[in-house]
Parts: C-alpha cells; structure tokens; sequence
C-alpha cells in the first residue's frame, strides 16, 4: 500500500488548498510595491506577510494528515450511501456477467423470483428470453424487450456497462482484456400499463358494412307475398347474430346494412369464421336461390372516421372479389374469410354498358393509347388486347399493344397480324417504346389482370394518370388502386368476354374483321376450358356475337394444336402425378425442354381433373428459376383462396402461385402444407 506522504490531492480540492499559497505571493507581491512608495511601511507590511506565510504553513502541513484522513473516511461512508441506495433502489436492478450469469442483485430484483430463493446461475434460468444473443453489442446501445414472469409483465432493459482495467485494481476478482465488461439489467413492472392499453383497445370500434350480393335475383326467385318474409328473415339473422357480440345494426338501404361492434367482440367473430356468412344462405321460404352476404369490416387506430373509410375499401373488395365473404381491413392490411362459392352470375348487361361509355370518353379525349396484358402473355390476354385495339380504331384513335415478348401459346396469332398489311407495323410495341410515347394525354388500359408487378410493363402505371382496368379475376391487396376506371367483374368467364360485350356498346356499327373475332374467341375458348368451365348466358352471347363477326372456329382449333414435344410434355406430367388425400392431384413438370413450360402445367392441369375422385389439380412446373403452380377444380374446392395463402390469386376455379426458387421437394411440401392448414380451418 502506498504511504500517506504519496498520496495527492487532484481537481477543484488541489486548487482549494492551494489558494493560501497563491495569497501569500500576491501579499509579496503587493509588499514588494509598497516598499518602493515607502521603505518604513514595506518593512512593517514584510513582518505581517511572513507572520501569515507562517502561520498559513504550519496550518496546511500539520491538518493535511487530518484532512485526508476525513476525505477517505467520507469517501468510504459515500460507497456505502451508494451501495445502500442501489441495493434499496425501488427499481430492479442486476449485472450480469457477459456470459448472463447473475453477478450482483439488488432487493427489488431479488423479490421478483423470491418463490426462486436467492437468485444465481443464469438470468434465463428464470426468463429464457433474456439470453445472450439478446444482449448489446455496443455500450451505446440499448436493448429493450417486453417478457412475461409468471403472472407479471416486465420491460427488460440491457446495457453494456464497460470496466476496463477492472482486473488491474481489483485483487479479488480477474477478468480477460477482451471481456472487461457487465451487463446491466433494468426490469420495469408494466402489467398494469398494459392491461389499461389492452382494454383501452379493446373498446375501440369496429366499423362495418354489409351487402346482400344477390338481392335481386333472390327477390325475383320467390314468389311477391313471400318477399317481405324472406327479408325480414335475413334482416332476423344478421341482427341476432350482431346482437351476441353486443353490435349495432342499421339497416340504410333494402339490401344494405350499417353494423358497429366492440374490437373484444369483434375477435369473437374472427374466432367464429363469420358464420353469418353460411346462416344467411339457410334462409329459405321457396326462393331458388340462397342469398349470399359480403361483409367489409375495418379497424384503424387513429379515428372512428378512418374505420369507416377502411370498412368501404373492405367492402369494395369484398364485392370485387365476388362477394359471399367477410374481408377485413386495418393498418396491418387485409384479411379474407369465406368467399368458398362463385359469385351469382348476373344477367343484365346495364353495368357492361355505363362502363362502356365511360370508356369512351376517356379515349376519345387521350393523345395516343396504350394496351397491355400480363407477363407470359396468353391467348385471353392478347384476345382482350385485341378488342380494346378495335375499340379505339372504331372512334379514330391510334392504339398500341405492348407486348415484349410472346410465348408459344400465342405467336401463330401473334405472327398473323405481323404478316398481315392491314395491319401497321407499331400495332405491338415493346416496353422500351412504350415508355417513349408516353405523355401528359397518354392513357394505358390494363386487360386480364389488376396486379401492377403482373403487368407487362408496370413502369408505364406511373407514368400517366389516366389508366383503366379490365379484369375477370378476384382483386387482391395489391392491385392497382389508381385507375380512373376500373371494371373488374369475377364472374365473367374471360376477359375476351367482358371485351366482347364492351364492343357492342363503344360504336353500335362497329365492324370487327374475322381474324379478330377468332382471336376474341379463342380467347374465351381457353379460359373456359372449351366453354365447360365458369360459363352462363352472357358467355355464349358474347360467343355468339363474335361468331357473327365472322369467328372462325376451325382456325381457332388450329391455334390449340399442340407440338409433339409439348404433346410429350404434358403426358410425362400427367403420368407422374401423385394423388393426395385421396382427392387432390400434385404432379411435377421438371425438364420439359418446351418453350412455355408454364402453359403446359396449366393443360395438364385442366385434364387431371377429368379423373374421377379428383376435387382440385395443382401442377407445379419450372421455368426461368421459379417454379409456378397451375391450380385447377371444378367446383368443390375454391383453388383462389389455397393460392393466394401461397401469394398468388387467379379464380376459384383457376388460380396459380409462383416460388422464388427452384426446389421442387419444398414447393410440393408448402403445397401439401396449406391444403392441410386449410383443410384444418375449415376453409376446403
């Protein structure tokens, strides 16, 4: 130990007592000044100055011993203050060693696990989630995390606390250079906090509104004096079934209703799948057919007005999808549930027609226009582009199909317009000139799908703000939510359809030339699967209208024909499909050696399930390092629903999904894996 003599004062004491010492020199100072004026009173002042220097010395040198006995003496009695503090400290408080085992405690901490005894060893002994990769790397940083002991609630704060040459001062004690560090552990008691949050969230409102899907072909299916009681039957379900979860219902409207329930209660419905959706279509006084609800729901954190607004936007997908579903939406994003059966197929064409018109204004005030379909163009796709093309030439307008690079399964069409000179060499254009024609009056109008990223080129929907959409497939959450007409009709078999109806509305004379009807047609052909799939009244007069602009069915069969590899292609997939819980078909397209890949999956798909016992078909097939699934039914399974878990989409009858890899084995299983979940749920 090093003597007392070595020992030496620092900081502000040092200065302290130094300041006797400096007065001295400046009384000499001031002596030596005063002499000069006169020599008496300089001598006289000189007796003074060395009396004080004395008598400040002898002050200094005999109480230094004693003044640094009390200093270390207040210095033991202030780590002991300190100590006794932190250990009392109302707040629980630990240091941890870097490998998290309990170093030091105070009070506070060790009540917590006072069922434990005295707590040691490892912290995640007692609350796994504070281990080691929890804690910081930077003594900077801070690390906080919410865990639950017992029944209490803790906010956990770590910091790295650093002690570098700690080993050097301490004897009893020697940690590594490199772990010359603690970690301090903070624990705050939030349960009460959070049981106030959660009931405070609780009791948020939840907005909704509800549709009947089908209210008028449901009225008209049932006798006039039945009418009101089939109302008041459904008006009877959908209030008891809110009234359980303490709800209010408005009715607003014949076929629309207003409902508002608690977030606590609302969870009980999530909990119960929304089985209105299924009671409502048991109500039954003779109509032949059952009514179906669409429910929008939503949730916001920030104002009840904002609920509602959610609640519309639910409500509108809900309907665009085809309604008999509940979709909800809040901040996270949108949820769906139901939705297992086709929309109820609509005969009157009034919607076809306003949309039509609309159409038509908007092109005949754009500069140039633009078409496009989806990547991996097919022949819907290019058929609708067809007819849109058409459309704009029947009212004097210049018009382009943007179409990068066609596949297989359209280019003998796709080479009989580039080999015709009726036809201008800039009718298909590439993304790159597409982008280069574009301006403030271009418009683009979207056909056969409503997902940006699916289009074929996404840039041009952000480059113009007039953009119209065209789809017969369900929307999803991402779709394109910008268009200043959307026309998007899940029930229609194809887009060539919707397209075909169109046509007859923008020009009453309109003249289509055969190779475009036939196109038209194919188009429907393919997508219905030969007419047997998603058909009604409105498909075969759409067909039937193109048939009487010169359709030519034998040119359409020729487009159909298949190569002989792309024959074998598909054999060797439908040779090796396993069938899965005795009801869905899986089979695998691995080294086709075809130029579309994708297309044949989606035939084979189609004849799987010409296979008796097979409800749904999913034909998995690699291309360009993705692997894409084609999933078919006929009408018991909705195949959308199973792909969209996967983050595809499509219609309930025919959907498809993609991978980000090329690993069959895990695709399969991912597969296998949702139709299981679902199967569970309740949704299959």
């Amino acid at each position: 130990m090093k003597d007392k003599q070595d020992i030496q004062l620092k900081g502000q004491l040092k200065l302290y007592m130094q300041w006797p010492a400096i007065m001295s020199v400046l009384l000499l100072a001031m002596n030596v000044w005063i002499y000069k004026i006169d020599h008496r009173a300089g001598f006289i002042m000189l007796i003074f100055v060395l009396i004080y220097m004395l008598i400040v010395g002898a002050l200094y040198f005999s109480n230094r011993a004693v003044i640094l006995r009390d200093l270390v003496e207040f210095s033991a009695q202030y780590g002991v203050v300190q100590n006794t503090l932190l250990k009392e400290l109302s707040v629980p408080y630990a240091l941890l060693m870097e490998d998290g085992r309990i170093l030091w405690v105070n009070d506070e901490f060790n009540a917590i696990f006072e069922g434990e005894g005295k707590v040691s060893g490892s912290l995640a002994k007692y609350i796994p989630e504070i281990n080691r990769s929890l804690f910081p790397k930077k003594e900077d940083q801070k690390v906080q995390r919410e865990v639950r002991y017992e029944d209490r609630e803790y906010l956990v704060e770590l910091r790295k606390i650093s002690v570098k040459g700690f080993s050097d001062s301490e004897q009893l004690m020697e940690m590594p250079k490199e772990q010359e560090y603690f970690i301090a552990v903070h624990m705050q008691d939030i349960t009460e906090r959070n049981e106030y949050i959660r009931a405070n969230e609780e009791q948020r409102l939840v907005a909704g509104m509800l549709y009947i899907d089908n209210y008028d072909e449901v009225i008209e299916s049932v006798e006039e004096v039945r009418q009101s009681l089939l109302l008041a039957l459904i008006d009877r379900k959908i209030n008891q079934y809110f009234m359980k979860v303490n709800g209010i219902v408005k009715k607003v409207e014949t076929d629309k209703y207003f409902v508002v329930v608690k977030k606590k209660d609302f969870k009980k419905l999530e909990e119960d799948r929304f089985s209105l959706l299924e009671d409502v279509k048991s109500v039954s006084v003779g109509n032949k057919i059952p009514a179906t609800l669409s429910m929008g729901l939503g949730l916001s954190s920030d104002s009840y007005s904002q609920s509602y607004n959610y609640a519309r936007v639910a409500i509108d997908q809900a309907l665009a999808r085809g309604g008999d579903q509940a979709v909800i939406k809040d901040c996270n994003g949108i949820t769906y549930y139901g939705g297992k059966r086709e929309m109820s197929y609509k005969n009157t064409r009034v919607k076809a027609r306003v949309k039509a018109e609309a159409l038509r204004e908007y092109m005949m005030t754009s500069g140039n226009i633009l078409v496009m379909g989806h990547t991996m163009t097919d022949v819907d796709s290019l058929g609708a582009a067809i007819g849109i093309y058409r459309a704009a030439e029947s009212i004097g307008k210049k018009a382009h199909i943007v179409l990068n690079r066609p596949t297989n399964s359209i280019r003998s069409v796709y080479e009989d317009y580039i080999n015709n000179p009726d036809y201008p060499e800039d009718m298909y254009i590439s993304s790159s000139e597409a982008k280069d024609m574009m301006n403030n009056n271009s418009m683009v109008i979207v056909v056969d799908t409503n997902r940006p990223q699916m289009t074929e080129c996404p840039e041009l929907l952000q480059m113009t703000k007039t953009i119209v959409v065209l789809d017969h497939h369900r929307q999803s959450r991402d779709n394109i939510d910008n268009a200043m007409l959307s026309y998007i009709e899940p029930y229609a078999s194809s887009a060539c359809e919707m397209v075909a109806e169109i046509l007859q509305y923008i020009d009453e004379d309109i003249k289509i030339p055969p190779l475009e009807a036939s196109s038209m047609y194919a188009g429907m052909m393919i997508d219905t699967n030969n007419f047997t799939n998603r058909t009604g009244v409105r498909t075969f007069e759409a067909a039937a209208f193109l048939r009487r602009c010169g359709a030519d069915i034998p040119y359409v069969r020729k487009i159909f024909r298949d190569d002989m590899d792309s024959y074998r292609a598909k054999a060797s997939i439908i040779s090796n499909a396993e069938v899965y819980r005795q009801q869905f078909a899986i089979a695998r397209g691995q080294n086709l050696r075809v130029d579309s890949p994708t297309i044949i999956g989606a035939q084979a798909a189609n004849e799987l399930l010409d296979i008796e016992g097979i409800r749904a078909s999913f034909v998995l097939t690699v291309y360009q390092g993705r692997i894409y699934v084609s999933a078919r039914s006929i009408d018991e399974v909705n195949v959308q629903i199973i792909m969209e878990r996967l983050g595809g989409g499509g219609h309930m009858n025919a959907s498809g999904a993609q991978f980000d890899h090329t690993n069959m084995e895990e695709a399969v299983n991912c597969v296998k894996a949702q139709i299981d979940r679902m199967i569970e749920e309740g949704d299959i």
